[in-house]
């Protein structure tokens, strides 16, 4: 699956993108119809720890599934998001199963 990156107020590394891949590589094991998938990382300039966000946004037939974490790091936003969007595709594909 391809998973176009975009780092707003910072540049991500390569190990960071690599991470990402391959995290959001694991939902084509639930849901094998899905399209593309967007992320957006962001800093926000506060004084809070948890100044991360990790946005996901999962194109599938007929719809798409978005996901919005903050976090301590990217890493935990990341496997916190991939987690929700693995739930939602499960639902997902047994409703349609439900239909047929």
């Amino acid at each position: 699956m391809k998973v176009n990156t975009q780092s707003v107020n910072f540049s991500a590394d390569r190990k960071l993108i690599d991470f990402i891949q391959k995290r959001m590589d694991k939902l084509d094991l639930f849901y094998d119809k899905i399209i593309q998938s967007d992320v957006y990382l962001k800093v926000e300039n506060t004084s809070d720890k948890e100044n991360k966000i990790f946005e996901a946004r999962v194109s599938v037939p007929g719809d798409s599934l978005i996901v919005k974490k903050q976090c301590k790091s990217f890493e935990e936003g990341t496997d916190m998001a991939v987690a929700s969007l693995e739930r939602q595709l499960k639902r997902r594909k047994g409703k349609l199963k439900s239909y047929l």
